[in-house]
């Protein structure tokens, strides 16, 4: 059988990029990245490989380009995202070339991805190992206090402009297996409505943050300094809390944090990547 031609998308060619959109709520229901491109936020960094039929999208395996930060290193690593192949085109192998060729873009890079649960038995035979991830939480008690953080809103330019900026140039908010320069995969959640949000502590310090049932579930930090969070936790809550919970690894922001258990909905996956020492939780807002 001839391996069917792979096509690389990138954020130059707008007839593909409409191609790629189109595809992605046929294999993924409740997602959708023409907002996110319609913001400029595709850039060199994100690639589509795909396989088309009559000029429509039918198989396809993303990748972006990470600064991956692993136990204080800086790695230049890689990561996949909307991988899948359309119900009427299954059972052709379209998923395993646009994997394929992903992969080799990526060389002998780091490379990790988060799965489907549907799935698990797919990746494995690339060369993919999976790793747990932990859950982090303490027991923290507070009530609303004080002048209540900004929320910004992402469809503002100059606010994606702003959380860019931080996270180029500010912390990554765990040195123990994250990134740097993830805003623009934080703000596809925002595109998507699928993030909680965006609150300004000041100038410099940005956390994606939320109440839900008496915890406050911090999922990113974006600032230029380290900080101690908790006298700031009354700003950010509208109800008493009992707990705080983190989207991340909070090694430098909230230290006694203990594991709360394991990550049951994360299926994390690496390929040419040796695991960091100690539980660990990639960045929620980090993932594609």
């Amino acid at each position: 059988m001839t391996p069917p031609a792979v096509v690389e998308i990138d954020h130059r060619d707008p007839a593909l990029q409409a191609a790629f959109c189109d595809y992605v709520p046929r294999v993924f229901r409740t997602v959708d990245f023409r907002r996110w491109c319609e913001w400029g936020e595709w850039n060199d960094d994100y690639r589509a490989f795909a396989v088309l039929d009559e000029g429509r999208v039918v198989a396809n395996a993303s990748v972006m380009r990470m600064r991956l930060r692993i136990e204080g290193r800086e790695v230049i690593g890689y990561q996949l995202g909307a991988v899948g192949c359309v119900p009427s085109h299954r059972g052709r192998g379209l998923s395993r070339g646009v994997m394929s060729a992903a992969l080799e873009s990526c060389g002998e890079a780091p490379v990790l991805l988060f799965a489907n649960k549907n799935v698990l038995g797919f990746y494995p035979r690339f060369g993919f190992k999976p790793w747990e991830q932990a859950l982090f939480g303490a027991a923290f008690h507070a009530v609303p206090g004080g002048e209540p953080a900004p929320v910004l809103d992402l469809v503002e330019a100059h606010v994606r402009e702003g959380l860019v900026s931080l996270s180029e140039e500010g912390l990554a908010v765990t040195e123990r297996f994250g990134s740097r320069g993830h805003a623009r995969i934080a703000s596809w959640y925002a595109a998507n409505a699928f993030s909680r949000p965006l609150r300004q502590l000041h100038a410099d310090a940005w956390v994606f943050a939320g109440v839900e049932n008496g915890t406050l579930y911090i999922d990113d930090i974006f600032a230029r300094e380290p900080f101690d969070p908790r006298p700031h936790i009354p700003r950010l809550i509208d109800q008493p809390i009992t707990a705080v919970h983190f989207g991340f690894t909070p090694e430098r922001w909230w230290p006694w944090a203990g594991v709360a258990g394991e990550d049951s909905e994360a299926y994390l996956f690496v390929r040419n990547l040796g695991p960091p020492s100690g539980p660990h939780r990639f960045p929620v807002m980090a993932r594609t």
